[in-house]
């Protein structure tokens, strides 16, 4: 059957209004539970497919940018992978993700929050139903380096992976130039989600927040308010949604220690167990604070059975996606490895629930 791009938006958009894209793409009905996901490029070609269906993957995660904050590109993405029987799981707009503008509530912060509540609606009307939203404003500063990474070191195999150590992070300039306190993220945090809150409700689409990576109290002079156990409860209050939870990051909370209120495993009882866990972003690290290297899966300090385990045991209903992954020169070997591992994980503990 052959149709013209404009019927096929007209008829697209009218099924996703009423909760269902019909137009030969719909959601797989059976993928429930949780779901083997990765992040990838919203323009894969033929051999990328191979690459996803043979590693088992289930659902995708796309970032992009503000060009492609439209509905004919995301329904156009979503047609491209579920006619591989590959979900989208959600379309990101990095201009609107972790932004120094909205966090710090610069020149500009209003427009920002008017771009979001369209992205928003786009997300609705293209039948995607949840977003990513991190409140991080010096991730992206790259005149100040080391607010992420103080350096880059070898790991297994050669290849290279990220290492942080907050006693060096201390000693760095202020990323923006001045201090800003908690009270002042805060403010631009709620003033932002109570505005956008009611859009996402109305478009059916669902915000999970990602803590602050890493998680610690102020790092270039701006707070970092998602660090811990409070932070995230207090959000959820200021929120007042169902539609609000958390884009859960095992690796930032393994960073934390014993300085985020509750370790990895109470993080998912607590919150698992209120449904407020949207996505996952599966990840190891060698040690908590104040000094930790990302690392593969079976090579860090937590054990990654008990926290796939923990998951299903909350039953949860969501992607789970690899995260930092070590690269170097050998990034497909590598995501190849971490999603085999992951699915196994998710394989046996799905295959113990049923025996029990």
């Amino acid at each position: 059957m052959r149709t013209d791009r404009r019927t096929f938006v007209r008829v697209a958009l009218g099924a996703a209004a009423g909760g269902l894209l019909s137009y030969g793409f719909r959601q797989n009905p059976s993928l429930s539970g949780i779901k083997l996901g990765i992040s990838f490029a919203a323009n894969p070609t033929a051999d990328d497919f191979i690459f996803l269906k043979s590693a088992g993957v289930e659902t995708v995660s796309i970032w992009t940018g503000m060009r492609d904050n439209n509905v004919d590109f995301m329904l156009e993405t979503r047609r491209r992978f579920e006619t591989h029987q590959i979900q989208v799981n959600n379309i990101g707009i990095l201009d609107l993700h972790c932004d120094p503008t909205i966090v710090l509530g610069l020149p500009g912060f209003d427009e920002k929050v008017e771009q979001y509540k369209t992205y928003l609606t786009n997300l609705g009307k293209a039948g995607l139903h949840y977003t990513t939203y991190a409140h991080i404003s010096n991730i992206k500063n790259t005149s100040t380096p080391g607010t992420y990474q103080t350096a880059v070191v070898p790991t297994r195999g050669g290849s290279t992976t990220r290492q942080f150590d907050f006693d060096i992070a201390k000693t760095l300039p202020l990323t923006f130039g001045k201090v800003y306190e908690a009270d002042q993220i805060w403010a631009t945090f709620t003033k932002f989600i109570q505005a956008v809150m009611p859009v996402a409700e109305k478009s059916g689409v669902r915000i999970g927040l990602h803590p602050d990576d890493p998680p610690v109290e102020s790092l270039g002079g701006v707070a970092r308010i998602f660090r811990n156990f409070e932070g995230y409860q207090r959000a959820i209050e200021i929120a007042n949604s169902d539609n609000f939870g958390l884009c859960f990051c095992v690796g930032t909370w393994a960073e934390g220690g014993k300085m985020t209120g509750k370790d990895v495993m109470e993080m998912i009882q607590y919150f698992g167990s209120r449904k407020k866990i949207f996505k996952v972003h599966f990840r190891n690290v060698s040690s908590p604070l104040p000094k930790f290297e990302e690392t593969f899966l079976d090579n860090g300090y937590l054990d990654m059975y008990q926290v796939m385990r923990a998951l299903r045991e909350v039953k949860f209903d969501g992607a789970i996606i690899p995260d930092h992954v070590p690269g170097g020169g050998y990034p497909q070997i590598n995501n190849s490895f971490t999603l085999g591992y992951m699915k196994a994980l998710r394989d046996r503990v799905n295959a113990e629930s049923k025996s029990t």
